[in-house]
Order: C-alpha cells, then sequence, then structure tokens
C-alpha cells in the first residue's frame, strides 16, 4: 500500500521488529530487507524509525528481556534511524533498553508495572481516583450473612456500610473480602459480593462513619496496585474499566497538591 501510495506529505514510519512477544511486528530475518524497501518508497518519509516490545519486563528476575534486546540490536545492526524498545517496566528496570525513545504506558496513570510494588516506590502520583459516597449503614447482627450468596458472615453485632459503586462503575466484581477501601481516608475492608451498583463495607473501625462520607476506591491515598492485587489482576484492568455511567471530574495538574 506505501509502495503504491501517492501522498502529498510523505509519512513518518516506524517499522516494527517482533523480537519475542509474537503479537505483531516482522521477523527478525525480515527487517533489513523492509526496511530498504521503504527506504524507497516516495510516500516514506526519510527518517524510519525501528522498534520492538518487551513482553516480560515486569519480571525483573527473568532474562527474557535481554534475549530481546540481544534479537533487537542484531536485527537492525547497520540500520540508521531512532530505536525505541522501552515500555514503562522497561523505563523503570532495564536501562539499557532506552535507545532514543521510550514508550511509557501504565506510568502514565501514576502506577506501577511490577507486580508486588506500588507507584510511590519510582516517584509516580496517582492520576485517577476513583471515590464515591456511604448511601447506607446498617446495624447487622452476628451471624447475618451480607450480599449475593451469604458469602460474608457478620463475626459479631456490627455497622455495615454500602457505598455506591459496582462493577456497572467499573469496580471489579471478583474483588474478595478484605480489598481495602478508604472512609473517611482511613481503611475499611470489602465485605461480601461485589454488585452491579453497590459495595459493602466493614465498618467496624469506623464508628463516626455517617451516610454521606467519602470513600475512595482507589488513588488518592490508596494505590491501585492493591486492588489489583488483592483481586489477583494488575493494574490496568481497573484503570481501563471505568465505564460511561461514571461522572469524571478532571483537575488540572497545577492544581495537584506535592
Amino acid at each position: 500500500m506505501l509502495e503504491s501510495a501517492r501522498l502529498e506529505h510523505p509519512l513518518r514510519v516506524w517499522l516494527k521488529m517482533d523480537s519475542g512477544m509474537h503479537r505483531l511486528g516482522l521477523a527478525p530475518e525480515n527487517v533489513s530487507a523492509l526496511f530498504h524497501r521503504l527506504q524507497d518508497c516516495p510516500a516514506v518519509a526519510p527518517e524510519i524509525g525501528l522498534m520492538s516490545h518487551l513482553a516480560r519486563a515486569d519480571e525483573r528476575d527473568c532474562d527474557y528481556t535481554l534475549q530481546q534486546l540481544q534479537t533487537f540490536a542484531t536485527a537492525i545492526t547497520g540500520l540508521p534511524g531512532d530505536r525505541s524498545l522501552a515500555n514503562s517496566a522497561g523505563i523503570l528496570g532495564w536501562p539499557q533498553t532506552h535507545f532514543d525513545w521510550v514508550r511509557p504506558g501504565i506510568m502514565l496513570y501514576g502506577a506501577s508495572p511490577f507486580t508486588g510494588s506500588v507507584a510511590a516506590e519510582y516517584d509516580l502520583r496517582p492520576v485517577m481516583t476513583f471515590s464515591t459516597r456511604l448511601i447506607a449503614i446498617n446495624r447487622l447482627r452476628q451471624g447475618e450473612p451480607v450480599g449475593y450468596g451469604g458469602t460474608w458472615i457478620c463475626p459479631e453485632d456490627m455497622d455495615v456500610g454500602v457505598a455506591a459503586a459496582g462493577y456497572g462503575d467499573g469496580y471489579l466484581r471478583h474483588a474478595p473480602s478484605g480489598t481495602p477501601v478508604l472512609v473517611n481516608g482511613r481503611e475499611a475492608a470489602l465485605i461480601g459480593r461485589v454488585s452491579m451498583d453497590m459495595i459493602t463495607l466493614d465498618l467496624r473501625q469506623h464508628p463516626a462513619a455517617r451516610i454521606g462520607d467519602p470513600v475512595v476506591l482507589w488513588g488518592e491515598g490508596l494505590p491501585v496496585e492493591r486492588i489489583a492485587e488483592a483481586a489477583g489482576t494488575i493494574s490496568y484492568p481497573l484503570l481501563c474499566g471505568i465505564t460511561k455511567r461514571v461522572r469524571v471530574e478532571v483537575v488540572p495538574a497545577e492544581n495537584l497538591t506535592e
């Protein structure tokens, strides 16, 4: 298509190589030939970039990233142009992959790409806070079940809070009991199953809680990585899964606190 195109302005092109992700990209042995074909294309600008994508850079004790780096470097030897290989995990954990351009992804949300770590360890701050409020507080007796399926049983007489958020808003349905939230800036635990529009919370450590009090599901004060870890997943499904019905408030960067 590029070879047959006649464009007013040539396109800046990046040639992507499959160095081991096995998703998109050219086989390493084909890179040089395709690069020279692009050089001969009138529709392609002279500055052709060379790129690949890291598959396991978030595993810092795995040498697969070094294998990909070697495959990439070997295939592009002698070819001119900017290079790009590092994603967020590569940026933070593998400086030898930085080359000319880096491509931060999950870092842009202020989240860590590494399992078992949080953004603050890398001087990153969350750019998204997912919050709601308490819409009910119920006094339940010892032995009473909470939520669909009665999967959580009150161990004593206690207050149970109901917060207005659920999987219809993008909160993970499979988040288990014990997943943390913040009520008035202090931790409380999710109890029972997540519903479409509501979650239930253990308020035993929050005797002053009242209907209307703020509840943070992740973000400022509660790293999204902790919710992801509790649910056995990574941060991306949470950060990318907020549904359209959730009201979004955009705060200018200059108004953020340090």
